[in-house]
């Protein structure tokens, strides 16, 4: 049986809740420090809610860095970074171009793979445990291409992931619309990944948080970390704006903030926050099945219960949730060329959210110990893969807690690698 230690989650977002949530399993007393208050709007409440082990290419990948610098100079493009004088995004961008190499995605996607396929069946216990009341559906995932170039790309990536044993199949127009028949496409074909799956992001968040407090998991909001208490070169205490807490470990997901709740401990952790929007239709004229991504426009469809969520962007712009609209027009105007029965006028005056994912410059989250405090875990860095990724994340660091080998081998995923 598992020795009960004291652990406080440091970051309530879903990679922390899930943490905490798989840790109190293995019967360890938990403490969620949040810098938010109970009703703080993370990351995840507004993503678009999907569990894709079609993503299983990292960040980092050839083209990357070529794609980044032809959208820079459009301000209505899915992906933009904001000029600024920063020593830690010059050396992030380096490290990012030094990692978008065809060898450092063979060696990531197995293990991405591997990662997400637990993460999927993680979500399926969780579904069964709480009769659903997140809002599962598996019924996969479309990547709608509307050129031929962009649909040839994408059947190469499918036919990667049919040798990573991943499921996928490229489809005509007609066969798309077999699957989606109540909806009108203009597209020049689509790629089907039937194992992806979505969710209701507010549901879930709400269920693990009930499932916490009813297990005895304390909550301490709207606290901020602000230093640390080292002895004997352990973490003794977290230094808060509440006061010093103490406990056996910590685990550091504070997302894109998780950076700046190191300082005083002499750890380099690199990320860069990627910004997203989305616009959610509540009662849309047309309402899929399928969740999608817009290939070119790299936009996400979501059905969540009777109302449809558009996401997209990755906009590098330090830890500012400012809106630009001219990006959330890019999202607007991309969805008539797919789905042509919607219009621009569909999103008048609906409300527009934005939301921080943290990047680490490789495209891997960052799981694990450091080497240089044994009781200090990370567990941070998914970038758009934080919902996805959640669950694996939170069983293998609650694992590591338990002094359990880990069930996935994450040597790759190091917080030390830098």
């Amino acid at each position: 049986m598992t020795k009960s230690k004291s652990i406080t989650v440091l970051g309530g977002g879903i990679i922390g809740l899930f943490t905490a949530y798989y840790a109190m399993r293995k019967g360890h007393r938990i403490t969620i420090v949040e810098r938010g208050a109970a009703s703080h709007d993370s990351c995840v409440l507004g993503s678009a809610g999907m569990i894709v082990p079609s993503h299983f290419i990292p960040l980092a990948a050839p083209g990357m860095v070529a794609m980044g610098l032809r959208m820079m100079w459009d301000p209505e493009s899915p992906f933009y970074i904001r000029p600024r004088l920063s020593g830690e995004l010059l050396s992030w961008a380096w490290k990012f171009y030094r990692a978008a190499t065809p060898a450092h995605v063979a060696r990531s996607a197995p293990l991405l793979r591997d990662l997400s396929l637990a993460s999927r069946r993680c979500f399926e216990e969780l579904a069964g445990l709480s009769d659903n009341d997140f809002g599962l559906v598996k019924k996969g995932l479309l990547m709608l291409c509307k050129s031929e170039h962009t649909l040839a790309e994408e059947a190469r990536t499918a036919q990667q992931a049919n040798q990573l044993g991943i499921p996928a199949e490229v489809l005509t127009p007609a066969q798309t619309a077999k699957l989606e028949p109540g909806i009108r496409f203009d597209i020049a074909g689509a790629v089907y990944f039937p194992q992806d799956c979505h969710l209701a992001p507010q549901r879930l968040v709400a269920s693990l948080t009930r499932a916490l407090e009813l297990g005895g998991a304390s909550f301490s909001w709207s606290t901020e970390v602000t230093g640390w208490v080292v002895k004997n070169g352990r973490i003794a205490a977290a230094r808060t704006t509440q006061g010093e807490i103490a406990a056996d470990e910590y685990v550091l997901a504070g997302g894109s903030w998780s950076p700046n709740m190191l300082c005083g401990l002499g750890l380099r952790l690199p990320l860069q926050a990627g910004k997203g929007y989305s616009i959610t239709l509540p009662q849309p004229k047309r309402l899929p099945a399928i969740c999608s991504i817009l290939a070119e426009a790299r936009v996400a469809v979501t059905p969540i219960g009777s109302s449809l969520r558009f996401g997209g962007t990755m906009e590098i712009a330090g830890l500012d949730q400012t809106i630009r609209q001219p990006r959330v027009n890019g999202i607007i105007k991309s969805v008539p060329k797919y789905f042509p029965e919607f219009t621009a006028d569909d999103f008048h005056s609906l409300p527009v959210w934005s939301g921080l994912r943290p990047c680490s410059p490789d495209g891997l989250p960052y799981l694990g110990r450091f080497s240089r405090y044994p009781n200090l875990c990370a567990a941070t860095g998914h970038a758009m893969m934080g919902l996805s990724l959640g669950p694996i994340t939170g069983k293998l660091i609650a694992q590591i807690l338990s002094g359990e080998k880990p069930a996935i081998e994450l040597a790759a995923l190091s917080p030390d690698r830098y």
